[in-house]
């Protein structure tokens, strides 16, 4: 096993990869040493993690995924909405490692929209919007990225749904992974960070579609979650 520390965070390289693992006590960055939207300067506890750092991470997972699957066609499915600047980032930064590399990915995009949430509470009731066009990925090798996995349980789901298309290959790529108690403990097989059980916005992360327009990655303060509560 190798580890490696940076600002309290750990990255752990075992047989699993599990991207950056940020401990539960980590008290992200004050606010004002970012540059944030001023609509929303009472509205956030912390920047849990800097865009830099986000778009640094998603370069690695895109060499992992050039290195596994390069010389393949895929079809990236992207679940929207959480998931669009993840995929736009993780999909661009393929492309450049691809111009560079003597390994090619050829690939499509296709989108499906999921929503499990009701303020910051998931649901047992999961919507699928575009479920009806996955007849595209029959025989298929599928990429799906995904911004945040915390239970676990939706994303099975959606790979039940996904598996029944008969594609030949699904892989995972997940950007955060939440430590919660009632997870079922899946894990896709790419992660940007493993995070504690706290409600994060922004990178397209939203609170009842609020802070989306956020670049960093920020903890919701309780303020927030009252002023955009419905």
């Amino acid at each position: 096993m190798q580890e490696s520390n940076m600002a309290g965070w750990q990255r752990k390289q075992t047989s699993v990869e599990k991207g950056i693992v940020i401990p539960d006590e980590w008290p992200g960055y004050p606010l004002e040493l970012f540059s944030l939207p001023e609509h929303y300067s009472e509205d956030l506890d912390c920047v849990y993690i800097p865009h830099g750092v986000i778009m640094d991470r998603i370069e690695r997972i895109a060499r992992n995924i050039l290195e596994d699957l390069g010389d393949h066609d895929i079809v990236v499915l992207c679940v929207l909405k959480a998931g669009y600047q993840f995929c736009a980032d993780l999909v661009d930064s393929i492309k450049v490692l691809c111009r560079s590399s003597s390994k090619t990915l050829p690939m499509r995009v296709d989108f499906i929209r999921l929503k499990s949430y009701l303020n910051d509470q998931s649901t047992e009731v999961l919507h699928i919007e575009g479920a009806e066009n996955l007849s595209v990925l029959s025989g298929k090798n599928v990429l799906i990225v995904e911004a945040i996995v915390d239970t676990g349980k939706t994303m099975k789901t959606l790979l039940n749904h996904v598996e029944a298309f008969k594609p030949k290959m699904i892989k995972v790529a997940g950007l955060l992974v939440k430590r919660v108690p009632s997870g079922t403990g899946y894990l896709p097989d790419y992660v940007g960070f493993d995070i504690s059980n706290r409600f994060v916005v922004g990178y397209a992360l939203d609170y009842n579609e609020y802070f989306r327009d956020l670049n960093h990655i920020c903890v919701i303060s309780d303020r927030g979650k009252l002023k955009y509560k419905i």
